[in-house]
């Protein structure tokens, strides 16, 4: 069988070879030239082959109103099919797979929404319209209006508790606790739409401290600790001995001021260089807060003033007496390096002669409970936070180090397999009244630290011999926080509007006065205390003092120990829900914000040297 030449000439092995030139003038010849000329049969067929065949014509296509080409409508009908094929193909496929959702709120969610809500309920000042407690309004609008140094007196921030007192040590402490917890979970309280709303009940907060002291300069000898008194057994007006709606107030409110602060110096210095970090994408605001923070920290580290706030001070000295500073000198530092970059805090922070006088090291129980007093389990966590995730190496290492395995001892202490404290919940105050804010900061510090070795691919920490996971460590955060929302022998949460049983006589006076256009005097509000009905106005997640270590709850009123809420203790509740939750998209912490401007902890690489000349 032969095959067809498709380049022409012979197939014959001894042919006569030809030239370019010639091959071309034998291609030129016509047909008649051709057929003249002696060639084989194979040769003939082919070359007359071509010439022969004739191209049919294509017959145009007819389509009534429009006559085409066969070809322009064959390439019509493949666009329609193509745009057919790349329009449905996709709604085919899609159809099968699920959309994706997101579960369904959890009870942490569902709780959180809630305990946002006490410190709307708890502003002082004139409201926004848009605060969205409707028994509440203007109130205090003359605080501090006698003084010659604040210009537009110490009107705003938060009362306390329920009174009406607004005590600056702790307010400073649940704005740096709540900060803390949108620094870390920012990202959570978006997806849960709360990340606006707890912007705004920050700033609130540190707009107010910004006055408590001159923001505006770098040296200051004094800030401002507290407006509104109370004194036990006092038949003077004041902010015990009146029960009155925090709208309705006619009495003095004197202002306490402090020339030595070292501990309310150091607290207020890190909830404004918390919340500089928190309002990043505000520069103005955050450099505001930001230079308040560092002349406030320089007050609070002056060696003249080492005196604690709260001494000799009755006014304050019953309600938040200060135990010591060394702890918030480690909490500023930690929070004035990660919000500035300035090294000298981070050196002062791991300096060894610091743990050794907040006696870091010495594994005293109630040194690793977690407080508006006591900030050292929460500074060796914070700066255990650096070491897992910068890495410093020295001179810092030996020190964050140490204050790691401080924080894993701290957290083993809390736990009931080591018998360190009684449990009903844990009792982080030895079963004293008002419990439960100690146990959602020790939530929190658990939770976190689980959340901190996940992003560090560390499985877990060690209690001496003993191991615990980060799932032992949220199941301990986990079983507190159940036991505060209901699960529990009574049954019944301790967080006001969540459930279906939950405290109804809250010690709170503008919760328990009707909102009714009627001013009820000093002692007219008695009969609203002492009365055996629920409170008139709701006070939406508040988080009761709690039971006692018998679990035993008494829902009335003038009960304090177990009814009153505090600022503190729903600041540590927000932050434990907001750690535990897993209703959002988001997991986990945010490893990066903290660290914007702490610059690289290496020194820069050294310059190549110079090209070697001979």
């Amino acid at each position: 069988m032969h095959s067809m030449n498709h380049w022409g000439g012979t197939f014959e092995i001894g042919a006569e070879a030809t030239t370019d030139d010639e091959q071309s003038r034998k291609m030129d010849l016509d047909r008649a030239t051709l057929s003249r000329q002696q060639l084989d049969e194979t040769q003939q067929s082919w070359l007359l082959a071509g010439p022969q065949k004739s191209k049919k014509k294509d017959k145009d296509v007819d389509l009534g109103c429009l006559i085409v080409k066969p070809k322009l409508l064959k390439w019509i009908l493949y666009a329609f099919l193509f745009s057919f094929v790349v329009s449905a193909v996709p709604i085919t496929i899609a159809k099968p797979i699920p959309k994706h959702r997101k579960p369904p709120p959890d009870q942490y969610s569902q709780a959180l929404h809630k305990a946002l809500m006490f410190f709307n309920a708890q502003k002082s000042g004139r409201l926004p319209k848009n605060n969205r407690v409707p028994w509440r309004g203007d109130s205090a609008l003359s605080d501090g209006s006698t003084l010659n140094d604040v210009k537009g007196g110490l009107v705003g921030g938060y009362y306390d508790a329920g009174d009406n007192i607004k005590f600056h040590f702790p307010m400073a402490f649940s704005m740096t606790l709540l900060s803390w917890s949108v620094v870390e979970y920012s990202d959570k309280y978006k997806d849960l739409g709360e990340y606006d709303h707890v912007r705004d009940l920050i700033k609130w907060g540190t707009d107010y401290l910004l006055k408590t002291f001159n923001s505006s300069a770098t040296t200051i000898d004094r800030i401002y600790s507290q407006v509104g008194v109370a004194t036990n057994g006092s038949t003077t007006p004041d902010d015990h001995y009146c029960w009155m709606r925090p709208e309705d107030m006619d009495y003095p409110r004197p202002v306490m001021i402090a020339n030595s602060a070292p501990d309310l110096g150091g607290e207020v210095a890190a909830a404004l260089a918390a919340a500089s970090i928190v309002f990043h994408d505000d520069a103005a605001y955050s450099k505001k807060l930001l230079r308040g923070a560092a002349a406030m920290y320089k007050f609070a580290r002056d060696p003249r003033r080492r005196t604690p706030y709260s001494r000799g001070n009755l006014a304050t000295e019953l309600f938040y007496n200060s135990t010591g500073y060394w702890d918030e000198y480690m909490w500023s530092a930690a929070w004035m390096y990660y919000a500035s970059g300035n090294d000298s805090y981070a050196r002062f922070a791991t300096n060894p002669r610091l743990p050794k006088n907040a006696k870091a090291f010495m594994q005293i129980p109630d040194l690793g409970v977690f407080s508006w007093d006591n900030k050292l389990p929460g500074a060796l966590l914070l700066l255990t936070r650096l070491r897992l995730f910068l890495n410093p190496g020295y001179p810092y290492d030996e020190t964050l180090s140490r204050y790691q395995n401080a924080t894993g001892l701290n957290i083993c202490m809390d736990l009931q397999r080591f018998n360190v404290f009684n449990y009903t919940p844990v009792q982080l105050n030895h079963g004293r009244p008002q419990p439960l804010q100690y146990v959602v900061s020790a939530a929190f510090l658990s939770s976190l630290y689980a959340d901190y070795l996940d992003a560090a691919n560390v499985p877990g920490s060690y209690c001496g011999p003993y191991y615990l996971s980060t799932d032992n460590l949220r199941s301990f955060a986990r079983a507190q926080v159940n036991y505060i929302l209901g699960d529990n022998p009574l049954k019944m949460s301790y967080v006001v509007g969540y459930g279906n049983k939950y405290p109804r006589h809250v010690h709170h006076r503008g919760a328990s006065i009707p909102h009714n256009g009627v001013k009820y005097s000093c002692t007219g509000g008695y009969k609203w205390r002492d009365a055996k009905t629920d409170n008139p106005n709701t006070i939406i997640g508040a988080m009761v003092g709690g039971p006692d270590r018998n679990d035993h709850f008494s829902d009335v009123r003038t009960n304090y120990g177990y009814t009153e809420p505090t600022m503190a203790g729903n600041a540590g509740l927000v932050a434990a829900l907001i750690s535990l939750t897993t209703t959002t998209g988001s997991a986990g912490i945010d490893k990066n914000t903290i660290f914007s401007a702490v610059p690289p902890m290496y020194p820069a690489s050294p310059p190549p040297p110079a090209p070697w000349s001979p």
